[in-house]
């Protein structure tokens, strides 16, 4: 997924030039747009004065075949302008021109994508011209010689024949523009990508697309199966087979929506639920701001101001929503794993404890790699959507990395978001290890597990003083987030504050503390400083005037907090559990937190892929404010909810079903079928709780 914190950082090394200008700098190049303006509007005015003979598509050469159909098509279109047809004056009023708000930030003029694609003309050759939609990038800095390009290159929209490829267009206009206006323009200044272009012919299916659809289709028609059978065959539901329960979408769908009262099952944490679902908000709501800022704004350099407000750190710290899943994951595969060693006097499966895992994680995770790969042109286009997913290469190289839960140490991140699950299991892989030693060896291997995180904290600390590496917007570098943000060992401290918080509550099971009010509303007023200090301590370093914070104090933050925020959490847990949580407690507990909370990984695999997909699907530029990217996000959630939904009783609970026929069934204790209300329908040893937040960086 790709993180708030670089898009940011690298648009406001753009953003502090743009807005420290001075009058007479930007006026020259101003004055050098509107020239360029006229001539992009004036081409379609000027063609039909023009000789046909006058017209080519090579610069030297003998032309080929494909040369010689462009050219019959490019003549095709003189005659129809010079006789006022209709598709060919839809040609040119498809085209894009020079984007108004220059010197706001907006770099993009998207014409219109639908009629280019939408025209079809019948040749007396038997042939059929079709719209090309391309996008022409334009350098107004080197158009006109200067050394500094203070407006930076846009894109402005084309629409030209579908024979001609980007070659052949660049040497149409520019020899039209040489030809008309006694002008030459060369590539560096004015040129078309073959990979910016589309047509409205479709890209025939490969294996992989052919593969998912398969594969869709086939998990599709056995949901459709097992659900007739469920309604139509089964009387009783409480007698309902094993097999039919795992894919019948009315089981699971019930499964999913069941809502249980709080407080009715003394081995369930309810307070979970909350905070588990408006974590996952954060991630999402954050990660709709990384969309926006990528989106075609019209005032995009609104955000080097946005960036200084408070409300801005709410954004950019966004990580300690990160925290808070690991804090999550970490206490319950503790306390859920320890209750289960209680009753089988010690004994750990951890091959079986590593399969359940697998099962629950690895197939939607893969079917979402396919599904963005390949499902993007099969479902929305759009002027952005020329070149498919945007980490399209990345996984096409490095797919296999992210199924090995190692992508979280190489730079070819496919589901950048998925780094998250890669440090998360790479936890879990070494947790028996810890659960072995706190089962033997009880608060002698909870010190050792402190000494850990003081360690790590201060390897951590460490990193940050050598290198010189800031967690500060306008200091912030790729290069520290490649260190500080996406090792497993720099993340390995929220999680085992959970784990140890785990343990705690395993001992305690069962008591109830007696706190004063005083001690009560401390822990409140501690748990809430914290977790405001932890968001907003940086706020007034994030002026891109000075002050700026010491190396040395943003090491002690950033340490710091990695352990605060996490027992901040710890607390409100705590509190809740005991009687102690008030209106919190009633909130985080409510019993309409537990669909979402259940769907919480399906959510989590599919919302960048719905974000992409409205972001780049766009037919108008947008305009950068928080109103306008809290309304995307809830349309957004929306949305993926629905998918989610959908892929959750395709994909997700058929497979988590299917692993009870995979090992060897054994009769649970009660105590651990009960483990969350999360997964009641799921028999599982841990906590499968993954979500985070697409591309590197991410949160």
């Amino acid at each position: 997924m790709v993180n708030i914190v670089g898009v940011v950082f690298l648009c406001g090394i753009a953003l502090t030039s743009a807005v420290q200008l001075k009058e007479e700098d930007v006026l020259p190049e101003i004055q050098g747009v509107r020239k360029l303006r006229s001539l992009g509007l004036q081409i379609a005015g000027y063609i039909p004065d023009l000789k046909q003979d006058d017209i080519s598509v090579l610069d030297t050469g003998v032309p080929t075949q494909d040369d010689l159909v462009c050219l019959s098509d490019l003549s095709a279109l003189m005659a129809g302008l010079q006789s006022g047809q209709y598709w060919a004056l839809k040609m040119f009023d498809a085209w894009g021109s020079i984007p108004s708000g220059l010197l706001t930030g907006n770099m993009y003029d998207l014409g219109n994508f639908d009629e280019c694609l939408n025209i079809k003309k019948e040749t007396s050759l038997g042939r059929t011209i079709r719209g090309k939609y391309c996008f022409l990038s334009v350098s107004p800095a080197k158009a006109l010689g200067l050394n500094t390009g203070i407006l930076g290159r846009f894109q402005t929209a084309t629409c030209l024949p579908a024979s001609c490829s980007a070659a052949q267009m660049n040497t149409f206009v520019g020899q039209t523009l040489r030809q008309l206006l006694n002008v030459s323009i060369p590539s560096s200044v004015m040129s078309i990508s073959d990979s910016t272009c589309q047509t409205s012919e479709s890209e025939p299916w490969d294996g992989l697309t052919i593969f998912m659809i398969v594969i869709l289709s086939f998990m599709g028609s056995l949901v459709a199966l097992f659900t007739l059978w469920d309604y139509c065959l089964v009387k009783n539901q409480d007698q309902l087979p094993t097999i039919v329960k795992v894919f019948s979408a009315r089981a699971n769908s019930r499964a999913l929506f069941r809502v249980v009262q709080p407080n009715s099952n003394p081995n369930v944490i309810d307070c979970l639920n909350g905070i588990r679902c408006l974590s996952l908000a954060w991630v999402v709501f954050c990660h709709q701001y990384v969309n926006t800022l990528y989106a075609p704004n019209l005032n995009l350099f609104h955000a080097y101001s946005w960036a200084e407000t408070p409300y801005a750190s709410f954004i950019l710290h966004g990580f300690f929503s990160v925290d808070s899943f690991f804090v999550l994951g970490g206490l319950l595969v503790a306390l859920i794993t320890l209750r289960m060693m209680d009753r089988t006097k010690g004994k750990l499966n951890v091959p079986l404890m590593y399969l359940h895992r697998i099962i629950r994680i690895v197939p939607l995770l893969a079917i979402a790699m396919v599904v963005s790969l390949r499902s993007m042109p099969l479902i929305t286009r759009g002027p952005l959507l020329y070149n498919g997913y945007s980490q399209k290469a990345e996984c096409e190289r490095s797919w296999y990395l992210t199924l090995l839960f190692v992508n979280n140490y190489t730079n070819d991140k496919c589901l950048g978001h998925s780094w998250y699950l890669a440090v998360d299991m790479q936890m879990f892989l070494i947790s028996p290890i810890l659960l072995i030693a706190l089962y033997k060896w009880g608060k002698k291997a909870a010190a050792g597990i402190f000494v850990l995180i003081v360690l790590l904290s201060g390897c951590l600390f460490a990193t940050m003083m050598v290198n010189n590496y800031s967690v500060v917007l306008k200091q912030f570098s790729l290069d520290s987030m490649k260190h500080l943000y996406f090792p497993t060992h720099t993340h390995a401290m929220p999680w085992l504050v959970g784990f140890l918080f785990g343990y705690f509550l395993h001992l305690n099971r069962g008591r109830k503390f007696q706190m004063s009010w005083l001690a009560v509303w401390s822990g409140w007023f501690l748990c809430l400083a914290m977790i405001f200090t932890s968001i907003f301590a940086l706020y007034p370093a994030a002026q891109w005037s000075p002050p700026t914070f010491p190396i040395l104090s943003e090491s002690f933050y950033y340490t710091l907090t990695r352990v605060g925020f996490p027992m901040a959490l710890c607390w409100v847990i705590f509190a809740c559990m005991q009687g102690y949580g008030g209106l919190a407690n009633s909130f985080l507990s409510s019993p309409l937190w537990q669909p979402l909370s259940r769907l919480s990984y399906s959510v989590y695999m599919w919302h960048m892929f719905i974000q992409e997909v409205n972001t780049r699907s766009m037919r108008t530029n947008s305009y950068f404010s928080d109103y306008r990217t809290m309304l995307n996000f809830w349309s957004t959630f929306g949305i993926t909810f629905l998918f989610a939904y959908l892929m959750h009783l395709l994909i997700e609970a058929p497979f988590g079903g299917l692993g009870n026929f995979l090992v060897p069934k054994k009769k649970s204790p009660p105590l651990v079928k009960q483990k969350s209300q999360i997964d009641e329908n799921e028999p599982k040893n841990v906590e499968e709780l993954k979500v985070n937040p697409p591309a590197p960086p991410a949160y």
